[in-house]
C-alpha cells in the first residue's frame, strides 16, 4: 500500500462532543435529546452527573490528545495533512470544522469517528450529521470515512494491553473462582441493535456480535499472557430510554450483582465499546458500576479504553491509508482479527436505519 493519503487534501475527527463550563451542560443535553421527548426532570437529574465534575465533561480533552497522537503519528510517516475536530454536540461543530478545513483549501475529506462499531447512533447517526454540516459549508466539498474498525488489529492490541494491566494489578484470586473479565458498553434499544448494519438482519445484530467477537479475541489474548484461562462476558451501561421499551441487557450492575451470587471474587471491568474514558466510563463505570462491586464484597479494577495507546494511533493511520488507497482504486485486504468483521467504507442506504427517522440523507 502507497504510503499516501491522496485524493485527500484534509482529515476530520468526528467526536460526540460535550460541555465544557456548567452554562454549556443543559444546552448540550438539550442538543443531544431532540426530538426525543425526554422529560426535563431527567435531564436534569443527567446534568447533575456533569455539575459534579464542574460541568465538564472528559470526552473533549480525550478527543484533543487523540488529535495530537495522530498528529504526531502522521508527521513520522511523513503525511502532513491538516486535521481538524468536529463534533456532534458541541464547539467546534462539524459544520465549524468543514469551514475552517474549506477556507484552507480542502475539497475531498477523510474522516475518522471515535465510534469503533456499526449501529444507528455510532454510525449512520454520525454520517448524517456530516451531510447536515455540508450543507453549511458555502463551497462543494466531499467527505469519506474510515471503516469500522473495533476489528483492527490496532484496537484489539490496545484493549488486550489495559485488561492484562488490570488483570495483573488484581492478581490471582483468592477463592477457587477466576477472575471474572466483564467486557461492557453502551446500551442500546433492542431494535436498534437488531438492525445494526446492512439488511438482511439477524438477531442479535450486528452491533452485538461485533462486541462479542471483540471480547473473545480479547479474552483469548489476555488469558494467554497471564498464563490462566479467564471467564468473560459482556454487560451494558448507559440505558437512557423510556421504561417499557426493551433495552440490551444485563445492566452492568444487575450483572455484578448476579456474579457476586455465583461465587465470583473478583472483576476486571473492560470498556470495550468506548475508545476513551468519557461520561459513560467515568461516571457509569467509575462512580457507579465500580463502588457497586466493592459493596458487594468484589475485588475490582476498571481497564483503561484505547485512548492514545501507540498500536490504536498507528493504526488508525494505517486505516487512512487503507482508505486512501480504495479512493484511488487499489485493491486492499483488510487486516481483521480472527472472525472478524472488516467492517465498511461506504454504507448503503439503508444501513443501520432509526425506526422514526429513515430516509435523513447520509455523506
Amino acid at each position: 500500500m502507497t504510503a499516501t493519503l491522496q485524493p485527500y487534501d484534509a482529515l476530520l475527527l468526528i467526536s460526540f462532543g460535550g460541555p465544557e463550563s456548567p452554562e454549556e451542560v443543559m444546552p448540550f443535553l438539550l442538543r443531544v435529546t431532540a426530538g426525543r421527548g425526554v422529560p426535563q426532570a431527567r435531564l436534569e437529574q443527567v446534568a447533575e452527573r456533569y455539575l459534579a465534575r464542574g460541568g465538564v465533561s472528559p470526552i473533549n480533552d480525550e478527543t484533543r490528545a487523540l488529535a495530537d497522537a495522530l498528529r504526531a503519528e502522521l508527521t513520522s510517516r511523513g503525511l502532513d495533512l491538516p486535521l481538524e475536530i468536529g463534533n456532534r454536540n458541541s464547539p467546534p461543530f462539524l459544520s465549524q470544522a468543514l469551514d475552517k478545513l474549506a477556507a484552507g483549501g480542502a475539497r475531498r475529506v477523510l474522516s475518522l469517528t471515535t465510534s469503533a462499531y456499526p449501529s444507528y447512533p455510532s454510525c449512520r447517526q454520525y454520517l448524517e450529521n456530516v451531510a447536515d454540516a455540508l450543507t453549511e459549508v458555502p463551497v462543494d466539498m466531499e467527505v469519506d470515512g474510515i471503516r469500522h474498525y473495533a476489528h483492527h488489529p490496532g484496537f484489539v492490541a490496545a484493549n488486550v494491553a489495559a485488561v492484562t494491566q488490570a488483570v495483573r494489578e488484581l492478581g490471582r484470586a483468592q477463592q477457587h473462582s477466576p477472575t471474572h473479565l466483564v467486557f461492557v458498553t453502551h446500551s442500546l434499544p433492542v431494535e436498534l441493535a437488531e438492525t445494526s448494519g446492512p439488511p438482511p438482519w439477524e438477531s442479535p445484530g450486528s452491533y452485538v456480535d461485533w462486541h462479542l467477537t471483540l471480547a473473545h479475541n480479547v479474552s483469548d489474548k489476555v488469558s494467554l499472557a497471564v498464563g490462566r484461562d479467564l471467564p468473560w462476558s459482556l454487560a451494558y451501561c448507559s440505558r437512557s430510554g423510556a421504561p417499557h421499551q426493551p433495552w440490551l441487557e444485563p445492566d452492568i450492575k444487575d450483572h455484578l450483582t448476579d456474579l457476586a451470587d455465583r461465587g465470583t471474587s473478583q472483576v476486571v471491568l473492560a470498556p470495550i465499546g468506548f475508545t476513551s474514558d468519557h461520561m459513560e466510563v467515568v461516571w457509569d463505570l467509575d462512580e457507579e458500576a465500580v463502588p457497586h462491586a466493592e459493596s458487594l464484597g468484589l475485588r475490582v479494577r476498571r481497564a483503561s479504553t484505547a485512548r492514545t495507546h501507540p498500536e490504536f494511533v498507528a493504526g488508525l493511520v494505517d486505516l487512512m491509508l487503507e482508505r486512501s488507497a480504495v479512493a484511488r482504486g487499489e485493491q486492499v485486504l483488510p487486516k481483521v482479527i480472527d472472525h472478524g468483521s472488516p467492517g465498511r467504507h461506504a454504507c448503503p442506504g439503508n444501513c443501520c436505519p432509526h425506526p422514526t427517522r429513515r430516509g435523513a440523507p447520509t455523506a
